[in-house]
């Protein structure tokens, strides 16, 4: 039987868990403090960049535009790629499927993000694993706004909180034309996951086409 992960308490820390989809060493024992900048990075490298509290850059989103799913690859400091994110092109819920590393084969899906329902004002995201085939119950959620850069992300249906999103306003992000948000993740969470997660929900909330 699908166990989902176990669930955090409320004030974010885990007893004695951690939340790993991606790799145990992106799980850190406090909370992470990341900045994810758009119209960053060079053509060739993508146009996301997100960076530690230090303003080191940490994660590259490369995104290959001509491709028929609309590919991204996220990748570490180095270019080595951690996972890699594609649209599902027959769906109705703007389906996002990522894999571990540059594949895109079955095989090595990790999880999958769509929209809850059809049609939403708000951001409303579930997440299932890739071991959840059932998908009865999401392993992790997303709600909030999008359009305000402020959303939460929830381990499983419930209310435990994993990370959180806020718009961050500096005067780099204004003269530059930048869309900069930061992100808090939780103790003992996977915060490239996390990032992955919000790859994703960039991707799903930017479409110009957004009515299936």
């Amino acid at each position: 039987m699908y166990q989902p992960p176990p669930p955090l308490a409320s004030d974010g820390a885990t007893p004695g868990n951690q939340i790993v989809v991606i790799a145990p060493h992106f799980c850190a024992p406090y909370p992470v403090d990341l900045t994810i900048s758009k119209k960053l990075l060079s053509i060739g490298e993508g146009n996301f960049g997100v960076f530690d509290i230090n303003g080191n850059i940490i994660f590259k989103v490369k995104g290959k535009l001509l491709s028929i799913r609309d590919r991204r690859v996220l990748v570490d400091a180095a270019g080595v790629p951690l996972v890699s994110l594609q649209q599902k092109i027959v769906t109705c819920h703007r389906r996002w499927q990522v894999y571990r590393g540059d594949s895109s084969d079955s095989k090595d899906l990790l999880f999958s993000v769509k929209k809850s329902k059809l049609l939403q004002l708000k951001t409303s995201l579930h997440v299932f694993l890739a071991s959840n085939t059932s998908e009865n119950v999401c392993d992790f959620k997303i709600k909030g706004s999008f359009f305000e850069r402020s959303c939460a992300i929830y381990a499983g249906d419930s209310n435990n909180i994993i990370a959180q999103m806020r718009k961050k306003h500096t005067v780099q992000s204004i003269v530059l034309d930048q869309d900069t948000y930061s992100i808090t993740v939780y103790p003992n969470v996977d915060y490239a996951f996390i990032v992955a997660l919000c790859v994703v929900l960039n991707e799903i909330n930017m479409d110009r086409n957004d009515e299936d």
